[in-house]
């Protein structure tokens, strides 16, 4: 990964940290007991300004990047700059997030909101359906069919939470060559996804020639906030919906669902994949 450029500007944020799992004790069906790892979950409510925002159900792996993503991804706040710090205090869990210049009619701006599918519940406020005509993917972005299957295997033998504790989702972000940047787990892939999205605001990642990966299904929410962050592929090894499907052919992205093993099915955006052996589509 390309390494930060220490001339940008960078909100100075905190170093929270909190135990990613919880161990707890069960019965068996044969009355046995057993000790077992279960995922972390706890509020995080954001205080933008002094003036509460959300609260936002998670693991609490990378609480400040979740929130300057959260801010990105919503269009609340629009470069970096605007931003002086970002402090996360578990002890209350809280985030306060301090801006240059406030954010511009941010009473009409979250008045509308939309609670959206999926594990731990995300929500989008409602005008940010409205930008996604404005989006804009490169045309020339390709990938290879064998980076497909790169990719699909960096993430079958990743370590993970969910192979210690289960019942979270992950992300990632690689590179058009395979190249694993970033992998955030959390209780909900909308929270995985905003943390990647600040992290690549923090390191000043572009997404152009990147590939996003999620464990969830290629909702609405998280096509958005992909072509938001200028991310023309998206991959799951679960499904999409029929939302998700048709704002992918909008903004003009590639949508690769149920990738296991050697097998996806390529939804839209089929001129961007380089099949092997110069295979074409019929």
């Amino acid at each position: 990964m390309t390494a930060r450029d220490p001339t940008r500007y960078l909100p100075e944020l905190s170093q929270a940290q909190a135990s990613l799992t919880h161990e707890v004790t069960a019965l068996d069906e044969r009355g046995r007991l057993s000790t077992l790892h279960i995922p972390a979950e706890r509020p995080l409510t954001v205080y933008v300004d002094k003036r509460e925002l959300v609260t936002l159900m998670t693991l609490g792996g990378a609480p400040e990047a979740l929130t300057l993503g959260y801010l990105r991804n919503q269009r609340l706040v629009r470069a970096l700059e605007d931003i002086v710090s970002v402090q996360v205090d578990w002890s209350v869990d809280a985030v306060a997030v301090v801006t240059r210049s406030g954010i511009v009619d941010v009473e009409e701006r979250t008045a509308k909101k939309v609670v959206t599918t999926g594990c731990g519940q995300g929500s989008v406020f409602g005008g940010l359906m409205d930008e996604v005509d404005r989006i804009t993917l490169p045309a020339d972005a390709r990938l290879d069919q064998t980076v497909v299957y790169r990719i699909v295997e960096t993430i079958r033998a990743q370590q993970s939470i969910y192979k210690q504790a289960g019942s979270v989702h992950g992300c990632a972000l690689f590179s058009n060559a395979g190249e694993l940047l970033y992998f955030i787990e959390d209780v909900g892939r909308h929270n995985a996804v905003d943390a990647i999205a600040g992290r690549m605001w923090l390191d000043g990642l572009g997404g152009e020639d990147k590939v996003f990966y999620t464990t969830g299904r290629l909702t609405s929410e998280m096509v958005i906030k992909g072509a938001q962050m200028g991310i023309p592929f998206l991959l799951s090894r679960s499904g999409t919906t029929q939302m998700g499907h048709m704002v992918a052919e909008r903004v003009g992205m590639s949508l690769l669902a149920r990738c296991t093993g050697k097998h996806f099915l390529l939804l839209t955006g089929r001129e961007r994949l380089v099949f092997d052996a110069m295979q074409e589509w019929r």
